[in-house]
């Protein structure tokens, strides 16, 4: 039987692994783009990691608008970047 703190590490990879990729295809870059620019911003541990309780409540489509949206202000905030 796997442990519980290993089980919810595992969904909450799993989940951050489905929102990159999914907002990846939505603003039509690859995996890996999308990935490195979350992870610049600190995204995907402040937001999709320490959020997942919330988050994975959520449709994929609501947590794609969400992250492009976070990520959007976050590199806005951050001096500009992208798009």
């Amino acid at each position: 039987m796997v442990p519980v703190s290993k089980n919810s590490t595992y969904r909450k990879i799993h989940f951050a692994v489905m929102a990159i990729e999914a907002s990846a295809k939505k603003a039509n870059m690859t995996g890996q783009e999308m990935h490195d620019r979350l992870k610049r911003q600190g995204l995907i541990h402040k937001r999709l990691f320490r959020h997942y309780d919330q988050l994975h409540t959520q449709s994929l489509e609501w947590v794609v608008d969400d992250t492009l949206e976070t990520l959007h202000n976050w590199e806005q905030e951050e001096g500009g970047v992208k798009q």
